[in-house]
């Protein structure tokens, strides 16, 4: 069975849903995991969605930022939402795919936004900062404890990270740029370690290849700059790993009018 799976941070799902019907009639995955919907529950777009093919919708919202949702061709069960550090901020859900669906059947699915985490590196100044490395801690923690006996899981999302150097534009000059720092790559990494998950893009497409999913609105021309950062990840459990065919970026839905700063990010298993 192929099934394919993509994360996309589409900031404001809202703002943007002509582009997510675009891309559902155009690529059509299985699976349409979003970040930054910025829509409170009782605004989500169903409608359009639904007609668009995708009849199975999980969504957690909140007004003006952060919110996650999953759009699916295959049913859907098990749907959590999760708060971290405290708040009900929106930025986690998690399902499985449900009876009915053939070899994707039981399939766990993980959908973060991380917080960005402002714009010092610095703990004891940028309270955003803290909150970022406090929730990627409780990431950690959740992932070591459904560790032991887990089901076949992917986890994607916006995870607001470029770990390694060639996920970056330039790992000199961003080394102490938010998003890039020692501090940030060495604790995502050890937390996909700890949760025991292969980092899909670069299982199939490795240093010292580049691989960038985010340009920056701020660049004037940012197809010509290209200074870009793989802030967007797909990470397997070890069992799916092997099945994995293919995983891309789809580059020219950044340059769709009024865009996302992110681009989708799809991976193609074999089940």
């Amino acid at each position: 069975m192929r099934f394919s799976i993509t994360t996309w941070n589409i900031n404001s799902v809202r703002l943007r849903i002509d582009q997510i019907t675009r891309f559902l009639a155009e690529q059509a995955p299985d699976v349409l995991c979003l970040q930054e919907t910025k829509c409170p529950v009782d605004q989500f777009p169903e409608k359009p969605i639904r007609a668009a093919g995708y009849d199975h919708v999980a969504y957690a919202g909140m007004k003006g930022y952060n919110g996650v949702a999953i759009l699916s061709k295959l049913p859907l069960a098990e749907i959590d939402i999760r708060e971290h550090c405290g708040k009900a901020d929106a930025r986690h859900i998690a399902l499985r795919i449900g009876p009915g669906a053939g070899e994707a059947s039981g399939l766990r699915i993980e959908n973060f936004y991380v917080p960005a985490g402002g714009d010092i590196p610095d703990t004891a100044l940028n309270p955003k900062f803290a909150h970022k490395l406090q929730f990627l801690a409780e990431m950690r923690a959740q992932a070591e404890k459904a560790r032991a006996g887990a089901a076949p899981t992917i986890l994607v999302g916006d995870l607001n990270i470029a770990p390694l150097e060639h996920d970056v534009w330039s790992h000199r000059q961003l080394l102490d740029v938010v998003s890039h720092t020692p501090v940030e790559t060495a604790t995502l990494e050890e937390l996909r370690e700890a949760a025991g998950l292969v980092d899909a893009a670069r299982l199939l497409r490795p240093q010292p290849e580049k691989i960038y999913s985010w340009w920056s609105y701020r660049s004037p021309d940012w197809a010509a700059a290209d200074k870009g950062r793989r802030l967007d990840h797909i990470w397997l459990s070890p069992d799916l790993a092997p099945t994995c065919r293919s995983v891309e970026v789809l580059r020219d839905a950044r340059g769709w009018d009024r865009p996302s700063d992110h681009a989708p990010v799809t991976a193609v298993l074999e089940l």
